[in-house]
């Protein structure tokens, strides 16, 4: 028997709703649950705020014409959301930088500490996940989206200081996920050869063993550090062996040989990077991944925009400070081509092993710290959607009353499957998921 709609069935049959749930699962009626569709996620993030005359559209709705810095993005119109009126409402410790960015994805507090910021008030790092790693823990936990590396976490030119204005991915509180800045080591952690796999085996066997010793010296609040040391230990060890047994579907992509991790080199760092991620998406090494332009605070110098002037100097121009707006236009819709050109991979990259291409399957948000650079504020945050496959209804400009970005994170974990009822600090959750369907 073919599936038939649920209400069509209990009005056709004459049964009651309440006997339905003792039906769905018997597969003769064909009203099982359709397994759920590939899902991927993507976080793409630039700095030091945008231009809002330059970004967000007049329009609300379906009839909305895209401004000078979304420009690049008129192909993938209807596949676009467009949400104005966000905003990071997480208070506490930090400057706006730091809680720009360390509470982007989490939603939530940092914990006090002492970086010292451009506030009175220094703090420490995000004290909860960050929604891309819970998503990714969710697909993680279930056989049927669990991937050999659950995320991947890119970086273009991310300094190697590692700080609250430098991560917005957290695994847990107080746990940073640092993105990959090099492509060459990207290359080698989808695709090196473990050329000595045994010797390796053998040093992860040693390690156990000394932790077993080390655990019985050691304070209680110490032994939970040590729980991390060996879940990295296990990591390891389930990595090696899902390396040999995993089967490409297309071959690494060539990447150019000596491009240095240097600031005029982003240009093809960044196409590097996006080339690596859409092809760890169809070798389905992960469904989860972060794409990171610089850092908050990011001072490239966009030389190849014949902008010489560092990127967050620009941001803190005043408004009449016309040149400056012209540069931070320029620099933004550069932002936005990259954007294009991860969007345009992923739709002329056919689904492997379904219907449709990656991007049907996909769901980008490029975002940033803050709404504006000169002001630092954390409200209206850009917020810009691309692709499918969470169930929202694109094509489309939404403007918002500051309504806290919980309640996007919230949607995406809804759309993931995930039916959280709070993300990040409770209160601001409060109207529950976005209603973006």
């Amino acid at each position: 028997m073919s599936a038939i709609h649920r209400r069509q069935f209990i009005k056709q049959l004459g049964i009651s709703a309440a006997t339905l749930p003792f039906l769905v699962g018997l597969p003769s009626l064909g009203l099982a649950s359709p397994a759920r569709p590939r899902q991927r996620l993507v976080v793409m993030f630039s700095p030091n705020g945008t231009i809002p005359p330059a970004f967000w559209p007049d329009e609300t709705g379906k009839d909305f014409k895209l401004k000078e810095i979304l420009s690049p993005l008129e192909a993938f119109k209807e596949r676009m959301l467009i949400l104005h009126g966000l905003s990071n409402k997480v208070r506490g410790d930090g400057d706006g930088h730091m809680r720009g960015m360390s509470c982007l994805l989490t939603g939530i507090e940092l914990f006090p500490g002492n970086i010292q910021g451009g506030s009175d008030t220094p703090a420490g790092w995000a004290s909860g996940i960050s929604i891309d790693q819970e998503i990714k823990n969710f697909f993680q936990s279930k056989e049927e989206t669990r991937t050999r590396f659950g995320s991947l976490e890119f970086g273009v030119s991310v300094t190697d200081r590692a700080d609250p204005w430098t991560r917005m991915s957290y695994a847990g509180p107080n746990k940073p996920v640092a993105p990959v800045s090099d492509p060459y080591q990207m290359y080698g952690k989808l695709y090196g050869q473990l050329k000595d796999k045994e010797n390796l085996s053998s040093i992860l066997d040693d390690v156990r063993e000394d932790l077993k010793k080390v655990r019985k010296l050691i304070s209680a609040e110490d032994r939970r550090l040590l729980d991390d040391h060996e879940a990295l230990v296990r990591q390891m060890e389930k990595e090696i062996g899902e390396a040999s047994r995993q089967k490409l579907r297309v071959a690494p992509p060539s990447l150019e040989e000596g491009v240095a991790d240097q600031n005029d080199n982003v240009p093809r760092l960044s196409r590097m990077q996006i080339d690596l991620l859409v092809n760890s998406f169809v070798n389905d090494m992960a469904r989860v991944a972060t794409l990171q332009y610089t850092k908050s605070v990011g001072q490239a110098r966009m030389n190849w925009l014949d902008i010489k002037d560092g990127h967050h100097g620009l941001s803190h121009e005043p408004d009449k400070n016309e040149e400056a707006l012209a540069k931070l236009i320029k620099i933004n819709k550069w932002f936005c081509g990259e954007l294009r050109y991860l969007t345009e991979k992923l739709a002329n990259t056919p689904e492997p092993g379904g219907a449709g291409n990656l991007l049907d399957h996909t769901l980008i948000i490029w975002t940033n710290e803050l709404g504006k650079g000169n002001s630092h504020t954390l409200d209206n945050i850009p917020f810009i959607l691309l692709g499918g496959g969470f169930g929202f209804e694109m094509g489309r400009s939404l403007k918002f009353e500051k309504v806290p970005h919980n309640r996007l994170h919230l949607a995406l974990a809804h759309g993931a499957g995930h039916r959280l009822e709070t993300f990040g600090k409770p209160a601001l959750c409060e109207g529950g998921p976005l209603k973006l369907s």
